[in-house]
């Protein structure tokens, strides 16, 4: 059973000030949105649920934009945003698509349950 090292989140939004003001305003204007941003964070800043939820997970959970993701995050997830990437004994893997993330409905703690579950769906295992 591969263990889980750490997890990384990636956004679908640039975290450049341009893409971030793009992001914000067409998010209102509703030409635009992110799942996991809207689990992660509120209408400015990061949601305290999110970081007491991510301090609470037995791992390390850092999350990118699509523009400053690591190599090999953007290597498994093949372009696509946002997704849950988890670094494992064997190798990294894609641990939340879209659809499951879109599936939280914007709950922290549903996302919580989607990565618990999941994990146990593929077998693998958290690193002590």
């Amino acid at each position: 059973m591969a263990e889980i090292t750490s997890l990384v989140g990636v956004y679908a939004a640039d975290g450049t000030l341009t893409g971030e003001v793009a992001y914000w305003v067409g998010a209102r204007l509703g030409l635009t949105s992110c799942s996991l941003c809207k689990i992660t964070h509120g209408s400015v800043r990061e949601k305290s649920e999110w970081r007491e939820c991510r301090a609470a997970l037995p791992v390390p959970f850092e999350t990118f934009h699509r523009n400053d993701q690591p190599d090999w995050v953007r290597e498994i997830a093949e372009g696509v945003t946002p997704i849950v990437v988890a670094a494992t004994t064997d190798g990294p893997v894609v641990l939340l698509s879209p659809a499951q993330i879109d599936a939280c409905h914007s709950s922290v703690e549903a996302l919580a349950d989607a990565i618990t579950s999941t994990v146990a769906t593929m077998d693998l295992s958290f690193g002590t």
